[in-house]
């Protein structure tokens, strides 16, 4: 059996993932969908709507990975077009059995890290769920709140979270 990731996200690499972990990718995004679990998108996941999310529009997709495994992974890309290209959006994914061991937390990290060298001076989310866990994460990184999308989902709210990299 592979040895398990350390805690706080130690022995754990994170490079820019090929064409060739996409597969497994998918697999991690599909069952997140399936779960209702921290993406609007609804289940079952395509392979058109998993291009569309992770691969055609992202400026760098990373994996955290660990024993030749995908753990987790987040993209970077434009979260507008044109005058408003310098603010990336952000999308992170830990696998489920995965989680609660800083790989999260490395993630975000490595995302601020390099968002500059991408062109980019901020990170937006677009739409996090009001009860995701996760949002302890994000403000304790320093994203703060902008905004409040009410009703945005069947059972609750959006929230919109932004946050300068670099110097702006």
């Amino acid at each position: 059996m592979a040895e398990e990731p350390a805690q706080h996200g130690a022995n754990v690499d994170l490079s820019p993932i090929v064409a060739a972990g996409h597969l497994e990718l998918y697999g991690l995004f599909a069952d997140a969908l399936a779960r209702g679990d921290g993406f609007p998108h609804l289940p079952p996941l395509t392979w058109a709507v998993f291009e569309e999310v992770w691969v055609g529009p992202a400026s760098i997709v990373v994996g955290a990975q660990s024993g030749g495994r995908l753990l987790g992974a987040y993209y970077l890309k434009p979260n507008f077009p044109g005058l408003g290209s310098h603010i990336a959006n952000a999308g992170y994914l830990v696998s489920r059995r995965h989680r609660g061991r800083g790989i999260g937390r490395r993630l975000v990290e490595d995302s601020i890290a390099r968002a500059p060298s991408l062109g980019f001076d901020a990170i937006q989310f677009n739409f996090v769920f009001a009860d995701n866990p996760a949002r302890s994460l994000y403000e304790d990184l320093g994203f703060q709140v902008i905004g409040r999308i009410p009703g945005a989902l069947v059972d609750g709210d959006a929230i919109i979270y932004w946050r300068a990299v670099g110097t702006v």
